[in-house]
């Protein structure tokens, strides 16, 4: 064998298995060691990863807290509020029918028949075919045609139901309801016409009743749509132009004719409410006309064709509310919303100027015009003088539960009540309504030149005539200081010119001197009981129907605030506040009444004007009072109430009811007992000093 060099040990290849125990063993420790060291290094990063994960959703979440506003806040109230709404609703309409009234009656005690079950146990039959008149608003309108922004709603009600489109485009629903201000009729490219059928005026909006519960009854003892017909008409056009445009009078005669002929001869029962009484009122004249002004039926078409004309809360005189409405857009109710959100109701917030859009389409609606009072000082008082002077407001119990909401004192002086000057329908401070006339120092504004526009130009595109005065005008108007009814129609004019001159082409408020003048042949006189003669039917009957007991407007105090901006400038200045039992509230003074027509208004000519033979009655036509005395609903259960007086709840008054039906078949106004008065309506009526 050859040796290497050095005689050293031939070099072996390095091999793990080669390697000494001890050197291996070092080694796995290493390598244990440096597993152990990752291994514990990727827990410390696991956790702190899941640490971080932690404290970033505990971040996000304080955020989104942090985010939480009133919108979500406003979002969550509405769904709360719907859902409760359909939970309800569902409940409703799941529960039986008869539940409501089993709880009432648990409550209650047992309720009285409604008048047709009543009346049809006793026997009662259909007998007079009815026909249905309604008053300002009630009645459906709906659109023929319209603007752009209309689009999609042909023959869709605009007025009644459910209102949806007021709230969905308000400003168009404000054009397309607006007449044309030179006309009184359309404006161009728009068409809204009454919904025809009993369906036009039985509800007002769902679940808000006028003529459905009567109708009702009166199916009870076998009424049905033969014999019942409901006269529509466009409530906010003039009397005579519901006939110039939509021969909407001819439609009633010829309704009446068809009726009386198909019923075997049988004459009509008549039932006009609210001012559906002025329009039946103007009807009667125009149907005697002869042609072209009037239907040409002659004098006696009335005595062939009507039975009675039963009257529901009319407005025969007219209602100082009108005045309000027209001057500010306002009534009580209205006054006190203005008063807590000024801002909202008169300015322009979110565009809305909801006032001044008010007035501006209202303010087309010639129909208003014909309930502004008539008769001026004579009928509604003077400075110092008012036919319900003493009648005082305090509400008290009485025996059977009812409230009494005041009496008249015969002798004028009520104890500490303070005597009140009804006969200023407008006064302007709260200073001078408890002075003497004598005592108000009164600036005539009749001689101001108007200048100087109120509104600036953002005003433009809603009228309300308004922005033709200057600060001046509107100081004038209001140094005058008080305004009855006759001087407050020259308030009228020069604040609205444009809409007096158009109605004073339709409407009158004064006394005929002399009814057979020949000028009182125009229909302008025709809805104005003071200068216009009943029909020549001595056998029909004319009932004077309303509820009394609830305190109605007659005055109002104003103030004035002549400002830059799209403003009203006179409002009801509701902090003008009587004493104790005072008739003064919250800018308002009342009387009794319905709640919108006064006892004075609704009553005066059945009680005076037309009893008996007078120049307004020529053939003595007998005339009945018959009042309903206001008695709320117990409890919640009983809806509006069985025994209301309200202007319009008095619609489903048992008792007005039952007086209907009985008429319908075939009684008398004796056999009914004649007048049926709760007020002093005949007290006040002799203190008006009227040439019969």
């Amino acid at each position: 064998m050859r040796r290497r060099k050095g005689g050293s040990e031939p070099k072996k290849p390095q091999n793990s298995s080669s390697q000494p125990a001890d050197s291996v063993a070092e080694s796995n420790q290493k390598k244990g060691n440096s597993a152990a060291e990752d291994l514990n290094s990727g827990k410390k990063k696991s956790g702190h990863d899941e640490n971080s994960s932690n404290s970033n959703w505990k971040s996000k979440k304080k955020q989104r807290a942090k985010s939480w506003n009133c919108v979500d806040s406003c979002c969550w109230f509405v769904g709360c509020i719907c859902s409760l709404w359909w939970i309800l609703l569902f409940s409703y309409n799941a529960m039986p029918a008869s539940f409501p009234q089993y709880v009432t009656e648990a409550i209650t005690g047992p309720l009285p028949d409604p008048p047709g079950v009543k009346l049809a146990k006793d026997g009662l039959k259909a007998k007079h075919p009815v026909v249905f008149v309604p008053g300002i608003v009630t009645g459906g309108l709906e659109l023929w045609e319209g603007h752009q922004c209309a689009e999609g709603l042909f023959r869709k009600r605009l007025w009644g139901g459910t209102f949806g489109d007021l709230y969905k485009r308000p400003l168009c629903w404000v054009e397309h309801m607006s007449l044309d201000n030179e006309t009184g009729l359309d404006p161009p490219g728009i068409r809204i016409r009454p919904v025809s059928g009993l369906v036009a005026a039985d509800y007002f909006a769902p679940g808000y009743f006028v003529w459905a519960v009567l109708i009702a009854n009166l199916a009870r003892i076998g009424y049905e749509e033969k014999n019942m017909y409901m006269a529509a008409y466009d409530w906010r056009i003039s009397f005579q132009n519901t006939e110039v445009r939509d021969q909407t009078l001819s439609t009633i005669k010829s309704n009446i004719e068809l009726m009386v002929a198909t019923s075997g001869g049988k004459k009509v029962v008549v039932i006009p409410h609210s001012m559906g009484v002025l329009y039946f009122l103007h009807f009667m004249k125009w149907v005697e006309v002869p042609v072209p002004m009037g239907g040409g039926g002659g004098s006696d078409w009335c005595a062939r064709h009507i039975k009675a004309v039963m009257n529901i809360g009319g407005p025969f005189l007219g209602v100082p509310k009108a005045v309000s409405g027209l001057l500010s857009a306002e009534a009580r109710d209205i006054a006190v919303a203005r008063a807590m959100a000024p801002g909202f109701l008169d300015k322009d917030v979110f565009g809305l100027q909801t006032l001044q859009h008010i007035m501006r389409m209202t303010r087309t609606w010639d129909s208003t015009m014909s309930m502004i009072p008539k008769g001026g000082d004579t009928i509604w008082g003077g400075l110092d003088w008012s036919p319900e002077e003493g009648y005082e407001c305090c509400t008290k119990k009485s025996k059977n539960g009812n409230n009494e909401t005041g009496a008249p004192n015969d002798s004028g002086n009520s104890g500490n009540a303070t005597k009140v000057h009804y006969g200023r329908i407008i006064s302007f401070g709260k200073d001078v309504i408890e002075l003497h006339s004598s005592k108000i120092e009164r600036v005539d504004f009749r001689g101001a030149i108007k200048g100087n526009n109120l509104a600036n130009t953002t005003c433009t595109d809603v009228w309300t005539e308004y922005h033709h005065l200057g600060a001046g005008d509107v100081k004038a108007a209001a140094d005058f200081k008080v305004y009855t009814a006759e001087s407050v129609l020259d308030l009228l004019q020069f604040v609205a010119p444009k809409m007096m001159n158009r109605g004073g082409a339709h409407f009158s408020y004064g006394i005929a001197d002399d009814l057979d003048d020949m000028k009182y042949d125009h229909y302008k006189y025709w809805s104005n009981p003071l200068e216009t003669k009943l029909p020549n039917a001595p056998s029909m009957e004319i009932f004077s129907m309303y509820g009394v007991g609830i305190p109605t407007e007659r005055a109002y105090v104003y103030k004035f605030s002549p400002t830059a901006d799209c403003y009203i400038p006179f409002q009801i200045d509701t902090s003008a506040e009587g004493n104790g039992g005072s008739c003064l509230k919250g800018g308002v003074f009342s009387v009794d009444g319905d709640e919108t027509v006064p006892t004075l208004s609704a009553g005066f000519m059945c009680a005076k004007g037309w009893r008996g033979k007078t120049r307004f009655n020529p053939s003595g036509i007998k005339t009945y009072i018959r009042e309903y005395n206001h008695a709320p609903p117990a409890n919640l259960l009983e809806g509006r109430g069985t025994q209301s007086g309200a202007h319009v709840d008095i619609m489903g008054n048992f008792a007005l009811i039952e007086d209907i039906i009985r008429v319908a078949a075939g009684a008398t106004g004796e056999d009914l007992g004649g007048d049926q008065v709760h007020s002093n309506i005949f007290q006040w009526s002799e203190r008006i000093n009227l040439e019969l």
